[in-house]
């Protein structure tokens, strides 16, 4: 769309280009619909029709039994609030800690800076599964097993997160620091009072994605907590399952109620996602 078309108020031409994005992007939203329909529909059959072929969209009935039973079988209330809790904190932490470790690395000098910052980037290429053994070993050490911290604190130190605020940090200009510091404000309170309120877009983004990763973690939550009063909600679902054995109703009625907080969230939070990618200049990247 040219600057013309737009004061003009013109439709934009469907250009060849034009037309393959639109092409690609109308694939992908059907690649991503179509299991979360198959899921949808598939917990509302009942149990004897899931397995049936010829495979049908739609059941004989509607019913939400899957859901009622997938309620009365476990403490979801229970799990859900852990979830939340769990999520809740670890974020609050991922972000604050992460905020301040990456304003460190891109405003401070001090030696062995960039030895560090090497190392915090080279923790994003270790897969979190390396770590599982000597972290729970650790836990146990802390007596920190079968406790609300020892699930959260592991969560805590994300390098990415560090890395998407450095990149984000460069880009504040220096001299709205610079001029707070001649005026006597110390580097902490230039830090809480300029730079994170410059940086409510970005510290959205990393809480929305700290958030979501977090609730959706079930290795470390699983290995970490054996009371059932302490599980997560994709931990207590799959006790569940494996209780009762495969009902696929079930099974899918769990992952659409696993699932929906995190829709609403996304749902609430889009613009700030969005807005937070593209203040971190890794959109084009």
């Amino acid at each position: 769309m040219t600057a013309a078309d737009i004061a003009g108020g013109r439709t934009p031409r469907w250009t060849r280009g034009r037309i393959a994005m639109f092409v690609a992007a109308l694939v992908l939203v059907v690649a991503w619909l179509l299991p979360l329909a198959w899921a949808v529909a598939t917990s509302l059959k009942p149990e004897s029709e899931t397995t049936r072929t010829p495979l049908e969209w739609i059941g004989s009935t509607v019913t939400f039994d899957a859901y009622g039973k997938v309620w009365e079988s476990g403490d979801l209330a229970r799990w859900m609030f852990n979830s939340a809790y769990i999520s809740v904190m670890a974020t609050l932490l991922t972000v604050a800690f992460c905020a301040m470790a990456a304003y460190g690395f891109a405003r401070t000098e001090f030696r062995g800076r960039k030895t560090l910052y090497a190392l915090v980037l080279a923790g994003i290429m270790v897969p979190p599964q390396v770590l599982i053994a000597p972290l729970f070993a650790e836990m146990v050490q802390l007596r920190l097993v079968d406790t609300y911290w020892g699930v959260i604190l592991p969560q805590v130190a994300v390098p990415a997160m560090v890395f998407i605020l450095v990149k984000f940090f460069d880009g504040v200009p220096r001299e709205l620091e610079e001029a707070a510091l001649c005026d006597g404000a110390g580097r902490w309170r230039v830090f809480w009072q300029i730079v994170l309120p410059l940086s409510r877009p970005v510290l959205a983004a990393v809480a929305i994605f700290t958030f979501i990763s977090t609730w959706n973690n079930f290795l470390w939550p699983f290995l970490v907590t054996t009371d059932p009063g302490l599980m997560t909600l994709p931990v207590g679902l799959v006790n569940v399952q494996s209780t009762y054995g495969v009902r696929y109703a079930q099974v899918m009625a769990s992952l659409i109620i696993a699932g929906l907080p995190l829709l609403v969230v996304f749902a609430i939070f889009q613009r700030q996602i969005v807005q937070g990618v593209a203040h971190t200049g890794l959109a084009g990247q």
